[in-house]
């Protein structure tokens, strides 16, 4: 939905722009996978499961709370390293943050049976609106890619 009306809502995967775009250091990655919506969102919203297989640095994430769209997660990285985060999820949208770590992922129809998909993440800056760009082109790419590998072998 392209609109010049300063009124309309946002899309989840504008939205994780306008976010994304507060946030300095932060890239958003976007791409189409050639997917209906539902099939899509029940991979990438699916933390407990599909999310460590399509995210090149995660290796689980176990949700510990959910009080409607609000989640608490404890990731561990194929790094070894571990993360608490507290966020949103819901269709199409969902944020992620620890102290170190942020997590954004969006998805939206966009006609013919395709879903248009954004990601962005990175190492946090404490106290601070800002990334390290660590990763912030390569990791979301691949991510991609195996995002669309996962929803064909959920066919």
């Amino acid at each position: 939905m392209t609109t010049d009306d300063p009124t309309a809502p946002l899309d989840p995967v504008r939205r994780l722009h306008v976010m994304a775009a507060g946030i300095r250091g932060a890239r958003v990655t976007e791409g189409v996978v050639d997917a209906p919506f539902d099939r899509v969102w029940a991979v990438m919203g699916d933390l407990e499961g599909e999310f460590g297989r399509f995210q090149p640095d995660m290796r689980s994430l176990r949700v510990l709370r959910r009080d409607g769209d609000r989640v608490a997660a404890l990731a561990r990285s194929r790094y070894g390293m571990r993360a608490r985060f507290d966020g949103v999820i819901r269709p199409g949208w969902c944020w992620l943050q620890s102290r170190f770590l942020i997590v954004g992922m969006a998805a939206v129809a966009d006609g013919a049976g395709a879903t248009r998909v954004a990601l962005t993440g990175g190492v946090r800056v404490p106290g601070k609106a800002a990334l390290v760009p660590l990763g912030t082109r390569r990791e979301p790419r691949l991510a991609l890619a195996r995002l669309q590998q996962r929803v064909d072998g959920s066919r």
